[in-house]
Order: C-alpha cells, then sequence, then structure tokens
C-alpha cells in the first residue's frame, strides 16, 4: 500500500496557505495571522525559482512543513521559522534579513535548522556522528530547531517516491536510524510511528506490502473485534462511575513488522495486532480502570508495565497491561489521563512553554531533558564510529529501571551491568567500585541487571581504579566514557607507551613503515583529522581508548596514498621554479608573509606552533599545499629540518610589514581551582576586545584547573597584552602559548 496522496502535493502553495491560515482560524489559535502570512510571502518570493523534484513550486514543502508545526500545537515562532527554515541555506536571505523583519527568536531557529545540514565529511560515520553532535546541540540550545528538522524530514518522507532509488534506500535508513527514534526520545509517537511506517516502505517493500494487504483483509473482522471490546470496556467504566474515553487502533505497520522479525512469525501468527485506550481524569481512575480491565480479562503474566509511577525518560506515562479476551485473543490496553495523553502524542512539543511567550521550561522540566546535556558530555571523549555507537544504545535503546538501596530509581539502558550502574551513580563510585550486590546477592560485574532489581555497590579508598575489561562489559557509552576519562588521566605515560605499540603495529600490518608517517604534511593531517596537537596526544587517545589503532592506522594510510595521487611536481621542480622566480619580480605577500622566490603561492599556518607577526618564521614546501608556515623554535621544525626527504624544502619565508591580516593563537591558562575563574577570563578578553573563537576548561585535579582560549591577533605585541592581562587575574599559575 503506497503512501496516501496528501492533499497539499495536489495544490498550489497559494492555497495550501490558506489551508494553514483557516486552520488557525477555526481552532481559534492565539497567533498573529498577518505575521504568518509576512512569513510566507517572504518565503515564496526567496524560493520563486525553486522547484522539488516533482515540479511544484520548492515553498510548498515550507508550508507543508508548517502545517506539521502547527498540528504538533508549537507556537507562532515555529511556525514561521518552519516557512523560513530553508531560506538562509538555499536563498540569498540572510540570518539578519530573517531577523531584521521577523526577530532575533526565529532566526535563530532557522540558523539552527541551517547548520544541521551545512557540512562536508570525509566518511559515513563522521557524517553521522556529526549530525547527531549537531543536533543534539540544537536541542540543547532551542528545542524548537530538532523539532523542525523532524517535521521538514516528514514531508520529505511522505514525498520521497519522486526521489530515485538510492535517495530513497539512503534517506530511509537515516530515518530509521536517526529521525524517528530522536522523535521517541522526544515523546512525539505520532510522528515517530508515521516515519517508520514511511520509511519501511522504501527500506522492504515487499514486507510492506505483504502486512497491509493481509490488514487489508481482515480489517472487518478486526473492526468488528474493536468495536465490541471498546463497548465492553466503557460499559463497565460507566456502570463504575469512571469518566472514561475508550477508542482501539490497529498497530501501526512497523510495529507489526518489528514483532515478526524478532519472533520468527508471520502475520497471521501475531494475534495482538489491536491495542486499546482508556483515557480519564485522574491518576486514581487509571488504577482503578486498572482493576476493571483485569476483572473482566485474564491479565498474561509478566506483560504489566506502569509507566506512572516510573515515567519513560521522554515523560510518557502510562499503565501498559496484556489481557487475553473472551475470543482466546490478547491485546494491550494503555490506561492515561488526559495530559499523559497528550504527552504521549506530541512529546516535547505539548508542555514547551513557548506558547506563553516565555524562553525556557516548565517547573520540573529541566531534568527531563538532562539527557541531552550528559549525550554532549559523553561524545567529547569518543570517535565518530563509537558515539555513533553509542548514542544508539544510550539514547534509542529500551531502558531497564532499577533501584537503589535507598529505593532511588536509576535508569539505563537495556542490557546494563553493575558497572553502569556505579557510574550513573557518580564516576567516583565507578572508580572506587570493588564489588556489587543485586537484591543482597553478590553478583559478578558481567551480571545483567532487570527491571526491578535493587542495586548496591561495594567501594574502598585503595581501589584499584577501573580494568580496561570494563570497557567492554560496560553497556552506556556515558560509562565507557567516564572510564576513558580516568585512564586519560591517571595512566598517561602508559598510554603512550600502550598506543605506541598499538598504532605502530597496526601500521605494520597494512605495509607502513612507522617512519612514513613523520612526513610533517603526512602527520599534520593525520592529526587534524583526530583533533589532537601532537602524536603523543594521538599515542594516548589510543592507549585509554578514545580512538582505535586500526583507524588510526587507516586514516594515516589514506593520507599517503592521496599525497601519492595529487602530487604534480617533484620536489626539484619546485626549487627549480621558485629560482627562476627569484629573479623575476620581488614576492607578493600572501596573508602577511613574503615567502622568497615565489609569489602568489598558497600559504597555510602551521597548527602545531601558530605563528603570529613578530615570531622567527621559516616555510616548508609541502607536496600540492603550497607553504607551511612554522616558528622557528617548533619543535616539529626542530625535528624534521634534517629529516632525510626534506633536504631543499624548507625555504626562507618573513612578515611583511603592515599586516592587516588576523591570526589564530592558543593560549593555556594554568590557575588554582576556583569558581569564578572562567567568567573572570571571559571578563578580561571582552575588556581587551580580543576575538575569543574557543573557550574551554576543566579540572585537573590537585586544586588546579586548566583553561585553552583560541583566538585571534594582529600580532605578537597584541598577544603579549593579553597573556599579561590574563597572568593577573587572581588564582592564575601560568600563561603560555599553546603548540610547539
Amino acid at each position: 500500500m503506497e503512501p496516501e496522496k496528501t492533499e497539499e502535493r495536489i495544490v498550489e502553495p497559494d492555497a495550501m496557505f490558506e489551508k494553514l491560515e483557516s486552520k488557525i482560524k477555526s481552532g481559534n489559535i492565539s497567533m498573529n495571522i498577518d505575521r504568518i502570512r509576512a512569513a510566507y510571502e517572504c518565503a515564496k518570493k526567496a524560493h520563486a525559482s525553486q522547484k522539488r523534484r516533482d515540479g511544484s513550486p520548492y515553498v510548498s514543502h515550507s508550508v507543508a512543513t508548517a502545517e506539521i508545526i502547527l498540528e504538533q500545537g508549537m507556537d507562532e515562532d515555529s511556525v514561521i521559522a518552519a516557512l523560513l527554515h530553508d531560506v538562509i541555506e538555499d536563498t540569498e536571505l540572510t540570518y539578519e534579513d530573517v531577523k531584521k523583519q521577523f526577530g532575533a527568536p526565529v532566526a535563530g531557529i532557522v540558523e539552527g535548522v541551517t547548520k544541521l545540514t551545512r557540512v562536508q565529511y570525509t566518511s559515513h560515520e563522521e557524517e553521522q556522528a556529526e549530525n547527531l553532535r549537531k543536533m543534539l546541540i540544537a536541542m540543547a540550545k532551542d528545542i524548537r530547531v530538532i523539532i523542525i528538522k523532524i517535521a521538514d524530514r516528514l514531508h520529505n518522507m511522505r514525498t520521497l517516491e519522486f526521489q530515485t532509488e538510492e535517495k530513497q534506500l539512503i534517506k530511509s535508513a537515516e530515518t530509521m536510524e536517526i529521525y524517528a527514534p530522536i522523535a521517541h526520545r522526544l515523546g512525539m509517537q505520532k510522528m515517530k510511528w508515521e516515519l517508520e511506517d514511511l520509511a519501511l516502505l522504501y527500506l522492504d517493500r515487499v514486507g510492506y506490502q505483504e502486512i497491509t494487504e493481509t490488514l487489508g483483509r481482515r480489517m472487518e473482522t478486526l473492526s468488528g473485534f474493536m468495536d465490541k471490546v471498546e463497548k465492553q470496556i466503557q460499559n463497565r467504566m460507566d456502570e463504575e462511575g469512571v469518566k472514561a474515553t475508550v477508542y482501539g487502533r490497529i498497530k501501526h505497520i512497523y510495529s507489526i513488522y518489528r514483532k515478526m522479525y524478532a519472533q520468527q512469525l508471520d502475520i497471521s501468527g501475531i494475534f495482538d495486532l489491536c491495542a486499546f485506550r482508556v483515557i480519564v481524569d485522574n491518576i486514581p481512575d487509571c488504577y482503578n480502570a486498572l482493576g476493571m480491565i483485569h476483572d473482566m480479562y485474564k491479565p498474561m503474566p509478566g506483560r504489566f508495565k506502569d509507566y506512572i509511577s516510573t515515567p519513560k525518560p521522554n515523560g510518557y506515562q502510562s499503565v501498559h497491561t496484556t489481557v487475553i479476551g473472551t475470543e482466546g485473543i490478547p491485546f494491550e490496553v494503555q490506561i492515561r489521563t488526559w495530559e499523559m495523553h497528550h504527552t504521549a502524542e506530541y512529546g516535547v512539543a505539548a508542555h514547551w512553554k513557548y506558547k506563553t511567550g516565555d524562553q525556557g521550561v516548565k517547573g520540573g522540566d529541566e531534568e527531563k531533558f538532562a539527557w541531552v546535556r550528559r549525550l554532549l558530555e559523553t561524545q567529547q571523549e569518543t570517535d565518530a564510529q563509537d558515539f555513533v555507537h553509542s548514542l544508539k544504545i544510550d539514547m534509542f535503546s529500551d531502558e531497564v529501571f532499577v533501584f537503589t538501596p535507598g529505593g532511588d530509581v536509576i535508569n539505563l539502558p537495556a542490557g546494563a551491568t553493575p558497572i553502569d550502574f556505579a557510574y550513573a551513580i557518580h564516576s567516583g563510585v565507578g572508580n572506587s567500585m570493588v564489588g556489587a550486590l543485586v537484591n543482597g546477592r553478590i553478583v559478578t560485574f558481567s551480571h545483567i541487571l532487570k527491571n526491578g532489581d535493587i542495586v548496591e555497590v561495594r567501594t574502598s579508598k585503595s581501589a584499584p581504579g577501573p580494568s580496561r575489561d570494563w570497557l567492554t562489559l560496560a553497556k552506556s557509552g556515558a560509562t565507557r566514557t567516564k572510564i576513558k576519562q580516568w585512564f586519560k588521566r591517571e595512566k598517561r605515560e602508559e598510554n603512550i607507551q600502550r598506543g605506541r605499540e598499538m598504532f605502530e603495529a597496526e601500521l605494520r600490518r597494512g605495509g607502513i613503515a612507522p617512519a612514513e608517517i613523520l612526513d610533517e604534511e603526512v602527520l599534520q593531517n593525520i592529526l587534524k583529522k583526530f583533533s589532537v596537537p601532537s602524536l603523543e596526544d594521538l599515542y594516548a587517545a589510543i592507549g585509554y581508548g578514545g580512538q582505535t589503532a586500526t583507524r588510526a592506522a587507516n586514516r594515516a594510510k589514506d593520507e599517503l596514498q592521496k599525497i601519492k595521487k595529487t602530487e604534480r611536481k617533484t620536489v626539484l621542480d619546485r626549487i627549480n621554479e621558485a629560482a627562476e622566480r627569484r629573479t623575476l619580480k620581488p614576492p607578493k605577500a600572501v596573508h602577511g608573509v613574503l615567502v622568497e622566490g615565489l609569489d602568489n603561492c598558497l600559504i597555510r599556518f602551521s597548527r602545531c606552533c601558530s605563528p603570529v607577526p613578530g615570531d622567527e618564521i621559516i616555510g616548508f614546501i609541502t607536496r600540492g599545499a603550497g607553504v607551511s608556515i612554522h616558528r622557528t623554535g617548533c619543535v616539529n621544525y626542530q625535528k624534521q629540518r634534517v629529516s632525510p626527504g626534506t633536504e631543499g624544502r624548507w625555504i626562507n619565508v618573513s612578515w611583511a610589514e603592515n599586516t592587516t591580516d588576523l591570526y589564530m593563537a592558543t593560549l593555556n591558562i594554568l590557575a588554582k581551582e576556583r569558581g569564578g575563574l572562567i567568567m573572570d577570563v571571559a571578563t578580561v578578553l571582552n575588556s581587551l576586545n580580543a576575538k575569543v573563537r574557543e573557550l574551554n576548561a576543566r579540572d585537573l585535579g590537585n586544586d588546579q584547573s586548566t583553561a585553552i582560549v583560541t583566538l585571534e591577533v594582529r600580532n605578537m605585541d597584541e598577544l603579549r597584552a593579553i597573556i599579561n592581562k590574563l597572568g593577573m587575574i587572581r588564582g592564575v599559575i601560568e600563561v603560555k602559548r599553546g603548540g610547539n
């Protein structure tokens, strides 16, 4: 059964917008129609020359996305941002244009949606990881960004039939792996179900068609069964004086498909195709209704779940029970209040407080989205592949609820062990754990926890710390990150030695001599790919598990092959060319640097030492990537200037007079640990009008903290002034330049 032809796909954008406008008016929704119409006219004009794959005007997609957002009960700014969500990315309009006409909140949302798509990647794993990271960051800043992105994807899935078969498969897999689970994590079940069903249509057309055709043949029987059960339950509620709304539904297609796959059944072997909802006014009536259902039908053992007393992490609350009807057919009943029902249908959109104009969430909602913050913290210590794997477990898997001895509920991913439990309590508890008890009995660290277990952790001040084996026993990505952090902090020298051995062994296995990657260009590209400043840091990351030796070695091999493919001239050709040009005309500065004998050549400032005007500098002729500029005191320069194969590639360079460019520099600040340190650093930088690009800080232990500032300066004089001012901050021990 193909997806239904939706009305918005067969009408003009103006008619679609009139329908949207009508929904707002007929629903008595408090929105400024003139402002929304202005957004539509703006999007229509901006996208005027653009068409979709089906030939319809591009703005029709914008209106369809806005209608989905309206159906989710979102606010006026969200509807406007949905109408404009592609203008910054796909038209000449800018952030400032949108801000000027519709305000900063709308412009911020549109820019946030745009940033989720503007990036180039070197691998599928990196693309997927970076998309997930960006979505988490977007959620942390303004949840409306990700809701609009999901609505955008939903309409694209509804119109996916006009794409190529390859695009259909790629988009459907991405929807199933990323967008549907995020909708689930936000509690937006209606959108999640439709995304899953649409994705399944393209991922397994035969399976999809088999289910829909079978449901079509059995619909009359199923409808009769649902009508009968609905009346039985409704009559009992009325007799007992419980005000309730009862209705049945057929489970969505992907839910049936997943059950067929998991239990190796064909659809004829699945009896509980129907589910019923009983919606009441208050929580006591939920449990009253449950008692009546169990009195009317026989409950199936082990199929009762109370998500009211223990809500799911996405805020979902209901009581679930599976019972067997008089015909011997099992069916599920979900019992909830109206407030729970709205949360279950619309998730975060049901309780976000933008409708009142307040920028934030309702009291107590902060913890509902603490998982976003925790996932952002987790990703900082993992590579792309590990992050995607961990995220799918922590964010998208089923949960298990266990208890502390004091009765507190701890939520963990299914399959979690006592190690996960200990680190969920606190990193210090996990690092000092020496044993665990589950329900009063001693268990191994590999013991799989089950719902309702009472877990107690035994700790010792003399504990040796986590074992590397724990990395394989832990289920949660957050747990593995905390274990890796301990190894990173406590065992650096051991990590470097272990990582070097693992990396060099992988290189040799791939037919590469370790000395080959010491080439300045190859090494810098590898370090850049892994976002580490030095080879020792890469060794350490491999040693503690932040990176894998196999991936690092494969990246090194790729870089070597890339250089061989792109090399157009020999080193001798470049030297001769430089000598010839040296006699023809004076060199011209590029980025404030004069290169002896070369004019208008590509200049690249080495990240290992980040030179700025005022530094003594030297140039290195790279293969196909211009001249790399180093400080003469750079450790890499000192090592490489006498290395075999670099003869004649070092070239004299100098700073031009009166340079106006800005140059990147990094400062490392070592200070005593105290509250307000980062605020003081930020205040000093602001008072100096410093152009700060990044500011990160972390505790080192031993009552010390470190802050790393990346900023742009014009010359050494400006940099020295900044260093002197930062050195005067209370508690600062040392300020020095980063790099070699």
